[in-house]
């Protein structure tokens, strides 16, 4: 579909200290931006939570070219359960398998040229044993289909994608074969969407928002935020739409000419979410109090 791509995908993170270890020291990403927020969501980008929470974008390189990160942080909460709709995020990276290796961070040989590592929280990688291409080493975002005849209609006629790929047990779609594809892949049995589910951010242009909400209507599918606009303090207001696939994966639309403007790289990104680590004690709370933080 003409001037849309892929964006990022979105994690809830209950340890921003451990989980910026694997971005930065396995994967080799970098802070992009940081937002701090006082109050939740309304388009829920923390979860159905209300209170303080935080948002980093993370990558390989600016949002423009790059599919990114996006991990946010409530406060109160420590820990997520995690469902099996998400199935992981594919890299090329040499580089990342080396880190894991001389960092002792747990690995996995899947196949002749393919590792699996975990993020903290459980959020499985890909990774594959080639040199990391100097675009964007992210190629695939996977999630679970319960159904794949069903989620390739929705998302070729919902959300614009074209097929690139097709198996009996998965299909890859997406908007250019030089951005990060979207995999679904076939399991048996219903997708879980646990505490930890995330969603899939997608650009477009804003004159397209309303008629893809539209469309979504036309087939009764699931509209869970009708167009809003956001507001990120001191920077741009965009506007989206969020709706559920078939088998309940978020997708957010967001207007791509406000959104250039807010996701900027950010000098003081790095900077920022150091400073907001340091000052959060709720962690200590809880500690003195012999008590472990929250599970969601």
């Amino acid at each position: 579909m003409s001037g849309r791509r892929t964006l990022h995908y979105v994690f809830k993170v209950g340890n921003r200290t451990d989980t910026l270890k694997f971005y930065r020291e396995i994967l080799g990403m970098k802070v992009l931006r940081h937002e701090e927020f006082e109050e939740g969501c309304k388009a829920t980008c923390n979860g159905p939570y209300d209170g303080k929470w935080s948002k980093t974008m993370i990558g390989y390189g600016p949002e423009d070219n790059h599919f990114v990160c996006e991990l946010t942080y409530n406060y109160g909460i420590g820990d997520y359960a995690l469902g099996n709709d998400f199935q992981g995020i594919t890299i090329k990276s040499k580089q990342a398998i080396q880190n894991c290796k001389s960092k002792d961070w747990p690995i996995s040989k899947i196949s002749e040229n393919k590792y699996e590592a975990c993020a903290p929280g459980g959020y499985k990688y890909i990774l594959l044993d080639e040199d990391q291409p100097s675009t964007d080493p992210v190629q695939t975002v996977s999630v679970a289909s319960s159904d794949l005849a069903k989620s390739m209609e929705y998302w070729t006629n919902i959300a614009g994608m074209k097929v690139f790929k097709q198996g009996c047990k998965s299909a890859t779609l997406g908007y250019c074969e030089k951005q990060a594809s979207l995999t679904l892949l076939g399991i048996d049995g219903e997708v879980e969407h646990k505490k930890a589910f995330g969603r899939v951010a997608i650009s477009c242009p804003r004159e397209q928002l309303q008629g893809i909400q539209d469309a979504a209507k036309a087939i009764n599918g699931k509209i869970l935020t009708e167009l809003v606009s956001l507001d990120t303090p001191g920077k741009a207001t965009v506007e989206v739409v969020i709706l559920a696939d078939p088998d309940g994966h978020e997708i957010c639309f967001v207007g791509d000419e406000a959104f250039k403007e807010l996701s900027q790289v950010d000098p003081k990104g790095e900077e920022l979410i150091n400073e907001a680590i340091a000052a959060d004690k709720s962690s200590e709370w809880y500690a003195k109090r012999n008590r472990s933080k929250p599970a969601a």
